[in-house]
């Protein structure tokens, strides 16, 4: 069971370098050229300072890196580009592994609630789907929800991913109360004792105060049913849209308490050091991230292998920081 658990980590890792995007490359990019001959000095950590912000690493996560980093300087610790990067690794891996908390059911709760949360285009419906594909690689019973009753085609969608993972679905018609659908959906789960139920929900804005006091009425319809329901709220965020992200998980964290992120389109941003940024503010576990449609696009978030991956550093840089 271990070494097969280990080739889609290993896998996914590969994907991961190879389809970052070069963007992010810019924070370390062009460094051997520009240190040759040269001390690790203010200045090379100011040139740092604004490529960290420009790859949305937010201005706390940044503030934390450079003043790791100048203390290095002072101790003369870092008297060549490698060991200036084994030190950045060392300190972006600091911010990042509180948050590398894999998610897990609990096979003493069935079924396992997962809601799942987030802005409209945000990915919610894929990530379901790959989520439910992992479920049932691992032998768990599945059962989605549709409780996006207001978008168009959302309940086809999630049945389309349904039928790819041979589970069932629950659904109304579109216009039917979000609350009603997934309370449905739990009810018929734990008759047919399924272990994990999926609940779909229809993407809002936090700043519509009614759509979010809408999720606020499926938490506590859920939980007349099971007190401990929803047992994982998962936040879906878009790694395009840099600090937006942020204040987009502040607020949906304050209104759910949310449990879990995955961070989606990692591939298509030099925004990935946003990451860096949600998991200084907030501390919300990160739980998966995506780098593409395909379902090998979709993997289990690990510190440093994001990191590695984020620096394009060398495997021996990585291994230098520990």
């Amino acid at each position: 069971m271990p070494n097969d658990a280990d080739q889609p980590a290993q896998s996914f890792f590969g994907r991961l370098r190879a389809k970052l995007s070069a963007g992010s490359s810019r924070l370390t990019s062009g460094f051997r050229d520009l240190l040759p001959g040269r001390n690790i000095d203010a200045e090379i950590l100011d040139e740092l300072e604004t490529r960290l912000i420009t790859a949305d690493v937010g201005a706390a996560a940044t503030t934390r890196i450079l003043e790791d980093l100048r203390k290095r300087v002072a101790r003369k610790e870092l008297g060549d580009v490698d060991a200036l990067l084994a030190a950045l690794h060392a300190a972006m891996l600091a911010i990042l592994r509180p948050v590398e908390r894999e998610f897990r059911v609990d096979p003493a709760i069935r079924p396992y609630v997962v809601l799942v949360i987030g802005i409209n285009g945000a990915g919610k419906t894929t990530t379901i789907g790959k989520l439910c594909a992992r479920l049932r690689a691992q032998g768990l019973s599945v059962m989605l929800a549709s409780g996006d009753t207001f978008r168009a085609a959302a309940r086809e969608q999630l049945e389309t991913w349904a039928q790819r993972n041979g589970v069932a679905i629950v659904s109304q018609q579109q216009g039917a109360e979000p609350a009603a659908v997934i309370f449905d959906g739990l009810q018929a789960a734990r008759a047919r004792k399924i272990d994990v139920l999926i609940a779909d929900t229809a993407g809002r804005l936090h700043t519509q105060t009614h759509l979010m006091e809408e999720l606020k009425k499926i938490k506590r319809v859920l939980g007349r049913l099971d007190p401990g329901a929803p047992h994982e709220v998962l936040l879906v965020l878009d790694g395009t849209i840099g600090q937006n992200a942020v204040v987009q998980a502040d607020e949906f964290n304050k209104a759910l308490g949310v449990t879990g992120l995955v961070v989606t389109k990692l591939d298509g941003s030099a925004k990935g050091g946003v990451v860096l940024a949600i998991a200084e503010k907030l501390k919300i576990p990160i739980r998966f991230i995506g780098v593409g449609e395909q379902l090998e696009d979709f993997g289990v978030f690990k510190a440093d292998e994001f990191v590695t991956s984020l620096l394009k550093t060398a495997p021996s840089v990585a291994g230098a920081s520990a």
